[in-house]
């Protein structure tokens, strides 16, 4: 019998790029071991466009996305949480108040890129890439057997780039 999934939310601001690219390369590379939510403090109320196509890109679904409040996760035990606001452009962090192991993989946020769409497609390719290098190191792990110290450490090395 298999154990159950770890679930995992991935967090930010505005839920409607980076934590949703989070969110699908988690349950697609993360089959059977882990299972992804993402969520926002402050939602936009819809997934940036530029987010699906770079789904559909890499024959990822994008059918039942939303950007939502972490509110509507209230009842979801989480196991591990990852925030991936850039505290680097100033960009305020969710504080997450649950027992979730943390870990802050912080990357720029490609709705905030400007110009043609070959720039504006190349941000949101440069995320999804740095998302599952990540998410890569992360199923790499026996995750289900690390201590919370442990998971901790290496969440916040895989964001660092030092793991």
């Amino acid at each position: 019998m298999n154990p159950r999934p770890l679930d995992v939310l991935v967090l930010c601001t505005g839920n409607s790029c980076r934590s949703i690219l989070g969110e699908a390369l988690i349950n697609h590379l993360g089959k059977g071991r882990l299972r992804a939510f993402s969520a926002g403090s402050h939602p936009t109320g819809r997934v940036n466009p530029n987010a699906l196509a770079t789904l559909s890109r890499h024959g990822l679904p994008t059918e039942g996305y939303a950007s939502k409040s972490w509110d509507a996760l209230e009842e979801t035990p989480i196991d591990i949480l990852i925030t991936v606001c850039d505290s680097a452009a100033g960009e305020t962090c969710p504080v997450y108040l649950g027992s979730a192991v943390r870990g802050h993989w912080g990357l720029p946020d490609p709705a905030h890129v400007t110009g043609n769409p070959e720039v504006i497609e190349a941000a949101f390719e440069a995320t999804y890439s740095a998302l599952e290098k990540r998410i890569r190191q992360l199923l790499a792990l026996p995750v289900e057997t690390m201590s919370r110290s442990e998971l901790t450490e290496a969440l916040n090395r895989i964001g660092a780039g030092t793991l």
